[in-house]
């Protein structure tokens, strides 16, 4: 297994719907695999194919970072199928380094995605499990966290962040 490099702010692949997979094989699985390993070495509780610079339906998330891999999920082309109620809290993004801000998002989900053995998986979840849900699926549909917030926050924030990108850049 591998470390992947984690795509950061300014990447294109970031703002594209990712590709739905429709071919479960030993590539899916091995980069399935090398994201788990990437999170959990990041550290972060989720991760998304496109962080990965892989524009594939694929995500990861697991609460406990390794602590736990019972509780890790991987799903392979995840959808929201239902939500319900509203909790704000502070999010950051492995893709958005040293920026957190507070994002509305679902305070309960059910995800539905396939396994990797290619079997249909339904997630019910609540708290800090939904929110990260909401946020990896966000990211395979071309949506960043920063994309939730104010008109103005966002523009700061960009501001913020393409300044950056051209100081690494000299």
């Amino acid at each position: 297994m591998s470390i992947l490099q984690i795509v950061k702010y300014g990447n294109p692949v970031l703002t594209r719907k990712a590709e739905e997979i429709t071919n479960l094989d030993k590539y899916i699985e091995e980069l399935a695999q090398n994201m788990v390993e990437t999170m959990y070495a990041a550290p972060g509780i989720g991760l998304a194919a496109p962080q990965v610079n892989e524009s594939k339906r694929l995500i990861t998330v697991d609460l406990s970072v390794g602590e736990d891999t019972q509780n890790l999920i991987i799903l392979i082309n995840p959808e929201l199928i239902s939500q319900e109620g509203e909790v704000v809290y502070e999010e950051g993004c492995l893709s958005v380094p040293d920026i957190s801000e507070k994002v509305v998002r679902p305070s309960r989900v059910i995800v539905k995605g396939i396994d990797l053995k290619g079997n249909e998986k339904i997630v019910e979840a609540e708290g800090l499990l939904a929110r990260a849900l909401c946020h990896e699926i966000d990211h395979i549909n071309g949506k960043l966290f920063i994309d939730h917030l104010s008109l103005l926050k966002k523009s700061l924030i960009r501001k913020k962040l393409k300044r950056a990108i051209q100081a690494s850049k000299i």
